[in-house]
């Protein structure tokens, strides 16, 4: 049973090495009835397309569940190696969606969607305030009569800011399929509460069947955490003529630190 990473490895970016990157997260499903939902709204808006753009789309996880269920999707990401993931893996289905190597502060696609998503704290690596509203204004631009904007974003408890920097904290553990070896996902923290920033040292750690760990692969990332507020000027700043912010997936107000933020903003 061969180990699925052959060397101690160190990349500038987590997302560097998708198919690592797709076995730890790819099985994670708590949004995807979510997804499949505000896909199906834009499709009954009827002012327009119901076509989607995932922004910030990696190596698929949201969008190859779209297209499974008839959803006509495109995809944009920053990282070629994610990409090229999700293009063989739409292939491997059958589908040929259009997917752009694209920042999502400046990208241009030629049409607009219904609904323009982005998932699973994407929108976090937007590090600065001039980051943020290109990004919404270009998702803003990018939507059809009647269409909207959907940001998930995790929304930070006041303890978390306490919590003590440095320290590995265990994320995630999984088998390897067809094997007795585990991955685990450990993320060490470094915090600035100033600036709402998480800087992230992650390692992901091959144990084999007797818990010894047989090899490890580190990356680093910046993560821009955003509140209700902030996010409301955010969305009137970058020109949305409407929004509204959600607290979990069953369109509810956000009234507690443990739901998620779901941020919409709505075209003319």
């Amino acid at each position: 049973m061969g180990g699925l990473i052959v060397s101690e490895e160190r990349v500038d970016s987590p997302y560097d090495q998708p198919e690592l990157y797709d076995r730890m997260l790819d099985d994670l499903d708590f949004d995807q009835a979510f997804w499949l939902r505000v896909a199906r709204e834009g499709e009954a808006a009827g002012r327009g397309p119901g076509a989607l753009l995932d922004v910030g789309c990696g190596t698929g996880r949201v969008l190859l569940r779209l297209l499974d269920a008839g959803i006509d999707a495109d995809g944009l990401d920053a990282s070629a190696p994610m990409l090229a993931r999700a293009r063989e893996r739409a292939a491997a289905r059958g589908f040929h969606p259009r997917l752009e190597l694209a920042d999502m502060r400046d990208f241009t696609m030629p049409r607009r969607y219904a609904r323009v998503i982005c998932a699973f704290n994407a929108f976090a690596h937007c590090e600065t305030v001039d980051d943020q509203l290109r990004a919404l204004a270009c998702m803003r631009r990018h939507l059809a009569p009647g269409g909207a904007a959907v940001v998930f974003m995790s929304f930070p408890a006041p303890r978390y800011w306490s919590e003590p920097d440095g320290e590995p904290v265990l994320e995630r553990e999984i088998t390897i399929p067809g094997s007795d070896h585990r991955l685990q996902m450990w993320d060490t923290r470094f915090k600035d509460p100033v600036l709402q920033l998480q800087r992230s040292r992650m390692e992901i750690r091959e144990l084999d069947a007797t818990g010894a760990q047989i090899a490890t692969h580190r990356a680093e990332a910046n993560q821009r955490w955003v509140y209700r507020w902030e996010m409301e000027l955010l969305l009137r700043t970058a020109g949305f003529p409407r929004w509204e912010i959600q607290g979990g997936f069953e369109g509810g107000p956000l009234e507690r630190p443990d739901q998620p933020m779901i941020a919409w903003g709505y075209a003319e």
